[in-house]
């Protein structure tokens, strides 16, 4: 189940909704007490955070978290040293401007990140 359906599901059960029929649940129902529906609630919540987690993960590009071999460190010192702008070399090596800056840090190319986007 996509993270959506469940929102959608859980957001009907917490309105008091059967999300399958659309009925309203009647006051007896379980999904009408305080607790339970503060308890849905939460649960919302906490999918809310998961779907904008997920949402960001899929626009990072495909490298971002993955570990750095060392040619692409050797790579990417070759064309920081040659003047390639950081969000080339941030495409090129499909990371971020930021983990680029944070590289060439630990490289020892640069002191500070700010350095580098001093540079661009």
């Amino acid at each position: 189940m996509e993270t959506s359906e469940a929102i959608k599901a859980i957001q009907a059960l917490a309105n008091g909704i059967d999300p399958l029929t659309g009925e309203v649940f009647p006051d007896t129902s379980p999904y009408n007490h305080p607790t339970i529906i503060r308890a849905l609630f939460q649960s919302l919540k906490a999918l809310e955070r998961l779907s904008e987690r997920e949402k960001r993960q899929r626009s990072l590009p495909k490298n971002a978290g993955k570990p750095w071999s060392g040619q692409e460190d050797r790579s990417l010192v070759e064309v920081f040293d040659n003047g390639v702008p950081l969000r080339q070399i941030a495409m090129n090596h499909c990371r971020t401007d930021g983990a680029i800056a944070s590289r060439l840090v630990k490289v020892g190319k640069v002191s500070e990140r700010s350095e580098v986007y001093d540079r661009s």
